[in-house]
């Protein structure tokens, strides 16, 4: 026995030109923000996997100059980036590896501070990009699908008031035409929603593993720093 089922490209096909103009800005947006989620997904689990396989290699190695040596055979993370940038801060101050002096105090551990939370936040502002783009669609989608489904239904009522007509038959397919935008826009900002929430607990986590390794390190130029001579 025949049914009838909902065949959604004759119903986009007969959608007029509004809502179809509606429903190619929908698909725009789907396009890029699944663009952005798989980028982002691959991106911020290398630096994830990465910062930890480097702050394992960190505290395994001897010394900061150890560590400085042979960071180069480490992948990129945003935890050796962390840590370059606050050694060649040392570096800047004279300081180098394990000779450790007195004269920094602590105006040279405020800028070396400094220069760590500094990097901490641009790497959590480079892991943010694109991020942004799903929260603008999760936000948004639903609301461009509502205005085509705001405009398909005023078509249809105004193909009624023509036809002189307002049996199911004539209304049905109109108002059909219409919902499809807002579903439509719905598909689009649902996934957007929760990448975007997903990928912001893991920036999250990321940033505040960066800044605790940001802790240990200032606590072991201070310790360094205050260490009496000759002792191990």
């Amino acid at each position: 026995m025949a049914h009838d089922s909902l065949d959604l490209l004759t119903v986009l096909g007969s959608a007029g030109i509004v809502v179809k103009l509606v429903l190619l800005v929908l698909l725009l947006f789907s396009v890029v923000s699944w663009a952005i989620i798989f980028i982002k997904f691959f991106s911020l689990r290398r630096d994830y996997q990465e910062s930890l396989r480097f702050q394992e290699f960190f505290w395994k190695s001897a010394s900061l100059s150890d560590v400085y040596a042979k960071m180069k055979h480490m992948g990129e993370s945003p935890a050796a980036r962390l840590f370059r940038a606050g050694y060649k801060e040392l570096n800047a101050m004279g300081r180098t590896g394990g000779a450790q002096g007195a004269a920094t105090g602590a105006a040279g551990l405020g800028t070396l501070k400094r220069t760590l939370d500094r990097t901490c936040s641009a790497e959590v502002t480079r892991m943010g990009q694109l991020v942004s783009f799903l929260a603008t669609c999760g936000n948004t989608a639903p609301f461009i699908g509502l205005l085509g489904t705001v405009w398909g239904i005023m078509e249809a009522f105004h193909g009624i008031g023509l036809k002189g007509s307002a049996s199911l038959a004539v209304v049905a397919p109109g108002i059909s035409e219409a919902l499809v935008a807002t579903a439509i826009g719905l598909g689009v900002a649902i996934p957007a929603v929760v990448a975007y929430n997903t990928f912001l607990h893991r920036i999250r986590t990321i940033g505040s593993e960066l800044e605790n390794f940001s802790a240990d390190f200032l606590n072991i130029v201070e310790r360094d720093l205050h260490r009496i001579p000759g002792e191990s």
